[in-house]
């Protein structure tokens, strides 16, 4: 793990709000000149842990309010059978999120979708098309109470 001194958790914070933040703002704010900004980013970029810049997309206004979060349990677990699934389900458009987890469930999926139809869709033509799948369990989401994607990196001093 690498360690993060207060000023570079300050930078992950500030980028995490605001990705296209000006460095001169951002460098008076923490009482430094925009080089050592520059240079605390690149290197927290080649470390890894800074993975990529995004645009977060607000679902609704794009036509695709309905987030359904789906449990799938595998018929066989041999290497050869995960291995199947997590290559199937990358290339599935509506699946966001896809987490291999412990318990009664094999995999955890965040699904976006359009509406009840197009998720009737989804499972129907996409989800029950990969092989080895023995049972799926969906909840529909009511109302998003909070979602961040915004992490607060651990103090390691």
């Amino acid at each position: 793990m690498t360690r993060l001194d207060k000023t570079d958790r300050l930078i992950l914070e500030a980028l995490q709000n605001d990705a296209k933040i000006n460095m001169k703002a951002l460098a008076s704010r923490l009482h430094l000149s925009k080089t050592p900004i520059y240079e605390r980013i690149r290197r927290l970029e080649e470390e890894g842990i800074i993975k990529r810049y995004v645009a977060l997309v607000d679902p609704q206004k794009i036509g695709l309010p309905l987030v359904v979060f789906c449990n799938v349990t595998l018929s066989v677990h041999d290497d050869g059978h995960i291995r199947q699934f997590r290559e199937a389900i990358r290339d599935v458009d509506e699946v966001m999120e896809c987490y291999s987890i412990g318990g009664i469930h094999d995999f955890f999926l965040k699904v976006v979708v359009k509406d009840l139809q197009a998720y009737d869709r989804f499972v129907f033509e996409k989800l029950t098309r990969i092989k080895g799948i023995a049972k799926m369990q969906s909840s529909f989401v009511l109302s998003e109470i909070k979602h961040t994607t915004a992490l607060k990196p651990v103090n390691l001093d």
